[in-house]
C-alpha cells in the first residue's frame, strides 16, 4: 500500500507543481513506482509538465462518473517507466469531492510506492478534496512574506483535517535575493512563520524551470534536481543534511 502525500502552499505561483513533478521523477529514479494526481481542476498542468499531454483521453473526472476504468486514465510519463499520471479534470465545475478522493486514493495506492496529490491553489474546495486522501502534506512556499502566511494557513486547515504529518518545502531559494530583501533575518524565521517542521530547501533552479515548460525532466545534476533527490531519500526515511545554503 503506498503512502499518499498532499503537496499544497495556500497560495499559487510557489512552483508547486514543478515541485510536484521533479519528486516525482526523483522517486521514480529511485526505484518507486509513483503516481502522481493532478487536483487542480480546469487548470491541470502536469499532463504537460510529464509530457503525456498528446496521449490523454481519460481524466479523473471520467472515473468517478464511470466513463472509463482507473487504469485507463492513467498515463505513463515517457521519461520513466516508474512515473504515471491521473490528470486534473478539464472542467473547473469537475472538483472531485473529499469522500470520493479518499475512496479512489484508497484503490490506486494499492498499485503504488508513492501516491502524491498536487493541491490547487488557495484553500477551497479543491484543497478539502486533495487532502482528504492523504496521510502526510508537503506545504511549498518561497521565502517571501505573503507565501509564507499563506503556508501557514495551509498547515492550520491541514491540522484541522487531521494531517498531522506535515513538512515545509521552500522552494525558489536564492541566498543572494533573500539576504538582501531582508524580509526575515535568517531560514529559522521563515520556518516560525509558517509554523512547519523543515524538510527540504530547493534553490533557484533555471533548469527546473525550463524542463517544466519544456515537459523534460530536469537534468539529474541541476541543483534543483539534486535537491529533489534528497527531499525523496528524506521522505523514505534516510538522514540527508541540508546542502550549504550559500553556495545558491
Amino acid at each position: 500500500m503506498g503512502v499518499a502525500t498532499v503537496i499544497t502552499s495556500g497560495k499559487g505561483g510557489v512552483g508547486k507543481s514543478t515541485v510536484t513533478a521533479g519528486l516525482g521523477f526523483a522517486l521514480a529514479a529511485r526505484g518507486r513506482r509513483v503516481l502522481l494526481i493532478d487536483g487542480d481542476a480546469g487548470l491541470g498542468c502536469l499532463d504537460h509538465m510529464l509530457g503525456v499531454s498528446e496521449q490523454q483521453v481519460f481524466d479523473i473526472a471520467d472515473v468517478v462518473s464511470g466513463r472509463a476504468e482507473p487504469m485507463k486514465a492513467v498515463y505513463s510519463c515517457p521519461f520513466s517507466e516508474r512515473l504515471f499520471l491521473l490528470p486534473a479534470p478539464a472542467r473547473e465545475d469537475d472538483v472531485i469531492s473529499p469522500n470520493i478522493m479518499k475512496q479512489l486514493v484508497s484503490v490506486l495506492s494499492r498499485y503504488y510506492d508513492h501516491v502524491l496529490i498536487d493541491s490547487p491553489a488557495g484553500v477551497g474546495g479543491g484543497f478539502a478534496s486533495a487532502a482528504a486522501s492523504a496521510q502526510r502534506a508537503l506545504i511549498v512556499t518561497t521565502p517571501d512574506p505573503i507565501c509564507v502566511r499563506n503556508a501557514n494557513k495551509a498547515h492550520f486547515l491541514l491540522d484541522q483535517a487531521g494531517i498531522k504529518q506535515q513538512r515545509l518545502i521552500i522552494n525558489r531559494f536564492s541566498g543572494h535575493n533573500f539576504y538582501t530583501q531582508g524580509f526575515y533575518p535568517d531560514l529559522d524565521s521563515v520556518i516560525d512563520s509558517a509554523g512547519v517542521r523543515l524538510i527540504a530547501v530547493i534553490p533557484e533552479d533555471t533548469h527546473l524551470a525550463a524542463a517544466a515548460s519544456n515537459c523534460e525532466p530536469a537534468p539529474q545534476k541541476s541543483v534543483g534536481a539534486m535537491a529533489l533527490g534528497r527531499l525523496a531519500a528524506r521522505l523514505e526515511g534516510e538522514h540527508v543534511p541540508l546542502a550549504a545554503l550559500q553556495k545558491f
